[in-house]
C-alpha cells in the first residue's frame, strides 16, 4: 500500500512537472524575467493607433524589456494615428530611455515612414518600398453621373465652405485653395518630423519630400535608413545596443483569437473608414499606389 502511494505521488509530481514545463515552453517569450527585446507589429493601412500604443506602453513599463523593435509593413494611413504613434515612440525614447528600432518589411511608406523616423535606428531590406513623404486627400465628384440618372443632390449648410468636398458639386477655386493650404501645412509637419528624427537638413528633406518612393538601398544612400537587413539583423543590432550578451530573448506579438463580434465590428469600422476616405474627410500619409 505504501509503495503504491509513493508511486502515485511520484506520478503526480511527474504530471505537474510536465504541465509546468509545457507552460514554460509555450510562454517563454512572455516570461517577466531576464533582459528581453520586444517586437511590436504595425501592419496594413494605419487607421487607428490604440492597439499599437497599448503594446508600446506595456513594454515601456516592463524593466525586463531593454529595447523595442517596431516591425513596420504598412503603406501608411491616417495622419492622426501616424502622428500619435510617432509621439509615443518619442516618449519611450525620452522618458523611459529605451532604445526603439525599426525593421521594415515589404513596405514602410508615408505614415509608416513617419512612424519610423521617430526611432533610434531604421533597418530596411534592400527591396523595401519606403519614402513617399507626402500627404494626399482624395475626393469624388458624382455631379455629372447623378445628372445622367436623374438624381439631384441637395445640401443645406451653415457656411460657405461647410460642404467642401461634396460629391454633389464641382469644387470651387477658393475651396481648392483652403484644402491645399491644409495639405501643405500637414506636409510641412511631415518634413519637420523627418528632418528632426533623421538629423537631416530640412531643405534636403524637402527636396525628396514630393511623394516619391525609394527602395531600401536608395533610402540608405539618402540618409532615410541606417542599415540594410531583415528582422533578425535588427534584433541582433538591438541586442548589441543595449548590451545583451549571447542570443537575446525576444517577445513577439501574441496572436489574439477574434470572436464573431470582433470580426463584425472590425469589418464595420473598416467600411466606415473607407466611406469617409471616399468622401475626402481624411488626410492621409499613405502610399497612393497601394490598394487598401
Amino acid at each position: 500500500m505504501k509503495r503504491k502511494r509513493v508511486l502515485a505521488g511520484l506520478g503526480m509530481i511527474v504530471v505537474v512537472l510536465a504541465f509546468f514545463s509545457a507552460i514554460l515552453f509555450f510562454t517563454a517569450r512572455e516570461l517577466p524575467f531576464g533582459d528581453r527585446i520586444a517586437v511590436v507589429e504595425i501592419k496594413g493601412v494605419i487607421t487607428q493607433s490604440f492597439n499599437v500604443i497599448e503594446e508600446i506602453h506595456r513594454y515601456q513599463e516592463d524593466d525586463g524589456v531593454k529595447a523595442i523593435i517596431l516591425r513596420i509593413d504598412s503603406p501608411g494611413g491616417g495622419v492622426g494615428p501616424s502622428q500619435e504613434i510617432h509621439r509615443e515612440v518619442m516618449k519611450v525614447r525620452g522618458e523611459a530611455k529605451k532604445k526603439v528600432l525599426v525593421s521594415m518589411g515589404s513596405v514602410a511608406a508615408s505614415g509608416g515612414y513617419y512612424i519610423a523616423c521617430a526611432s533610434d535606428l531604421i533597418v530596411a531590406n534592400g527591396g523595401t518600398i519606403t519614402g513617399s513623404i507626402g500627404v494626399v486627400m482624395e475626393f469624388t465628384n458624382l455631379e455629372e453621373l447623378l445628372k445622367k440618372i436623374g438624381i439631384k443632390g441637395v445640401v443645406l449648410k451653415s457656411g460657405e465652405h461647410k460642404d467642401i468636398g461634396s460629391p454633389f458639386r464641382e469644387m470651387k477655386p477658393e475651396d481648392k485653395k483652403i484644402i491645399q493650404e491644409v495639405i501643405d501645412n500637414v506636409h510641412q509637419q511631415f518634413i519637420q518630423a523627418v528632418a528632426a528624427g533623421r538629423k537631416m537638413d530640412r531643405a534636403k528633406v524637402a527636396e525628396i519630400a514630393d511623394g516619391r518612393i525609394f527602395t531600401g538601398e536608395q533610402a540608405k544612400q539618402l540618409g532615410l535608413v541606417d542599415s540594410i537587413g531583415n528582422l533578425q539583423d535588427t534584433i541582433d543590432i538591438a541586442a548589441k545596443l543595449v548590451g545583451i550578451v549571447g542570443k537575446p530573448s525576444v517577445v513577439y506579438p501574441v496572436k489574439k483569437k477574434l470572436s464573431f463580434w470582433d470580426l463584425l465590428f472590425n469589418n464595420m469600422a473598416s467600411a466606415m473608414v473607407e466611406i469617409l476616405r471616399e468622401k475626402g474627410f481624411e488626410l492621409n500619409y499613405r502610399l497612393s499606389l497601394a490598394h487598401d
